[in-house]
């Protein structure tokens, strides 16, 4: 009988876990960039059951960290951890992107590309992410050359932005299959001597 109950005891001192659940670090800028570009940050959170709420807000509203802000603007947009507020969360999305946010700039986009909390406007989806896919953001530019293919945009940008997707260095080759589609679509609309330009590695513009 005694060897039983020790063998009970030793089980139970082995997993102390189910009973104390393991503490969270604040996320790193770079934890929070992959986190971004995997579109793994909603599920994150919640993985860690909502531990770091407080500290996610703070860095948000107090140290209007843009990361962050992104981060806390889409818990409010979709109600994670949170209760919902969409219009709070895409203020704070805003903000994030006039603090120079690549990652908020492209959200931005994506969501007025869909009208999804926002209404459908696809030229003001140009508007967000030019200046982010000029930075050199790559998810910028595949959203840039994809506007600019269904037509919106300026056609005099056209070139600048077939030029940066068509000079990228892929590590991804879903990603580049992704880029080379979307720029035949944008070459359709481009005259020959703008595409012979924009595919040189330096680009020189037609004066």
């Amino acid at each position: 009988m005694l060897r039983y109950v020790l063998i009970i005891v030793i089980s139970i001192i082995s997993l102390p876990s189910l009973a104390t659940p393991k503490a969270v670090d604040v996320y790193t800028q770079e934890q929070l960039v992959e986190l971004i570009r995997s579109k793994s940050y909603l599920t994150q959170v919640t993985g860690d059951d909502c531990q770091i709420v407080e500290d996610i807000e703070a860095r948000a509203e107090v140290l209007k960290q843009p990361l962050y802000q992104y981060l806390w603007a889409e818990m409010l947009n979709f109600g994670i951890c949170v209760k919902a507020n969409p219009p709070r969360g895409i203020s704070m999305l805003k903000t994030s992107a006039q603090q120079g946010s690549a990652e908020a700039m492209v959200r931005m986009a994506e969501y007025y590309h869909d009208g999804k909390f926002v209404m459908e406007d696809k030229e003001r989806a140009v508007h967000y992410v030019l200046p982010a896919a000029a930075t050199g953001d790559l998810p910028a530019r595949i959203m840039l050359v994809r506007l600019f293919g269904e037509g919106y945009g300026s056609p005099r940008d056209y070139e600048t932005g077939f030029h940066w997707l068509y000079n990228e260095v892929f590590s991804d080759e879903t990603v580049q299959t992704e880029a080379t589609n979307l720029l035949k679509v944008l070459e359709a609309k481009m005259p020959p001597s703008a595409v012979a330009r924009a595919k040189k590695e330096h680009l020189r513009t037609q004066q």
